[in-house]
């Protein structure tokens, strides 16, 4: 591409990001306005790997700089404003309070990622090496054991399970809800800072704040806490959810009375600036069926998520988001009856889950957040040209009668071809005229 292809490319999606908000609304309220709204980086599920932004900034002729990794578990890179008008992307997210491994997304340094791009991390994130592999510490505390790995060779972190023997009778649910707490006015202060910048690109902004997802796992090993208390081995905790229901209602119940009262001071903080709310994060599928019933989720979690969604929809304008990968058909009517109005990330190469199948039966009462293109085979994998055709079939279907807005099936994943990623770009500026 030559850069004055390149800059072409700018103009023409910086025209067609004029009126990027209402474009996203008229999507939430099932309108067909003629284009398909684009989300990328405005959350830790809809983003794309550090390596991937800096690729996409040299490809679009952009200021060449260090990448911000807002969120080092998965090393996503931040998408800034001149990358998002490049690219025509309609949303903006709210950097959250803290990451996954207890330190806040600002006061930046640079650091050398072991694949060899210079980056800029948190200013509190604190790492040591062993024998080829990196470790990250929780809240930047070198003399607390590891939370996350970095295989050498890898990309991203793994946490580690760093759970106590379990004594049963000395379990607490208390030691589960160590993480949740009330806002602090310093909290607030930097959402309202947050919002009130996002709200001034034209975009519309999206956020969350933690709490207001019940058994989420990849939150389950608190990587942020230097000695988590409670059950904190992933399958442990799936048993629990069968073995000890009490234990996880008792656990639930605590964290969504925080979580309520978090979201009424947010509310207050911030008002009607914040357009989308991320309420969860947890996985109910696999690639081919599910972690539990249609009644364990309705006994279990479905309580919990009507009473935030209920009070999110009862006293603020904000659509309420929900995540959850794999095979999921079976539980989208229990979403929708527990009051989510968006599902992300439409995980299409899972059984189950054909484009058409989830238009017809849910688009008119579900937005389907995501679905435009595969990242696990045909973004990595494929040609250009296979990426264009399979992004230009997803935005004919999911794009009928609105409820939809575009993003990938997930994160955009390291060693993606940038080719392949402008080419994603480059078929939705065709489905969209501009």
């Amino acid at each position: 591409m030559t850069k004055n292809n390149r800059a072409g490319d700018v103009r023409k999606a910086e025209r067609s990001a004029r009126g990027r908000r209402d474009l996203v609304l008229q999507a939430l309220n099932h309108r067909d306005a003629g284009q398909v709204p684009v989300d990328f980086g405005s959350t830790a599920i809809t983003g794309m790997h550090v390596s991937c932004v800096a690729a996409l900034r040299e490809r679009y002729g952009l200021e060449r700089r260090p990448v911000k990794v807002h969120e080092p578990y998965q090393m996503l890179g931040l998408m800034e404003d001149d990358l998002l008008d490049a690219l025509g992307v309609d949303t903006v997210g709210l950097l959250p309070l803290g990451t996954l491994f207890g330190v806040p997304p600002r006061d930046w340094k640079a650091w050398r990622t072991p694949w060899g791009q210079e980056v800029l991390i948190p200013g509190k994130l604190a790492f040591t090496t062993r024998g080829g592999d990196t470790f990250v510490h929780p809240q930047g505390d070198v003399s607390a054991p590891p939370s996350g790995r970095m295989p050498e060779g890898g990309y991203f972190f793994d946490s580690i399970v760093r759970q106590p023997p379990i004594e049963e009778d000395k379990l607490d649910p208390r030691d589960n809800l160590e993480e949740f707490a009330p806002l602090s006015d310093e909290d607030l202060a930097i959402l309202a800072r947050e919002a009130e910048a996002a709200s001034a690109t034209g975009r519309a902004v999206v956020g969350g704040i933690g709490g207001t997802a019940f058994g989420d796992i990849a939150m389950v090993p608190a990587p942020f806490l230097r000695q988590p208390k409670g059950i904190r081995d992933i399958a442990e905790w799936y048993m629990a959810t069968a073995a000890r229901p009490d234990y996880v209602h008792a656990v639930f119940s605590a964290q969504c009375e925080i979580a309520l009262e978090n979201l009424r001071r947010l509310h207050a903080a911030v008002g009607e600036k914040l357009d989308v709310l991320v309420v969860c994060g947890t996985d109910f599928g696999t690639q081919t069926s599910s972690f539990c019933s249609i009644a364990t989720f309705e006994h279990l979690y479905a309580p919990y998520y009507r009473k935030v969604n209920d009070w999110v929809h009862r006293h603020t304008s904000w659509r309420t988001f929900k995540h959850s990968c794999g095979a999921i058909a079976n539980f989208i009517p229990q979403f929708i009856e527990a009051g989510f109005d968006i599902l992300n990330p439409v995980q299409c190469s899972a059984v189950g889950m054909a484009p058409e199948e989830l238009k017809r039966r849910y688009g008119e009462r579900m937005v389907f957040w995501g679905g435009g293109v595969d990242t696990q085979k045909t973004l990595p994998f494929g040609t250009p040209e296979q990426v264009r055709r399979e992004v230009l079939e997803r935005c004919r279907i999911f794009s009928r009668q609105g409820g939809f807005v575009f993003n990938a099936i997930h994160n955009v994943q390291a060693r993606t071809p940038v080719d392949n990623i402008a080419a994603m770009f480059a078929a939705l500026r065709e489905f969209n005229g501009v």
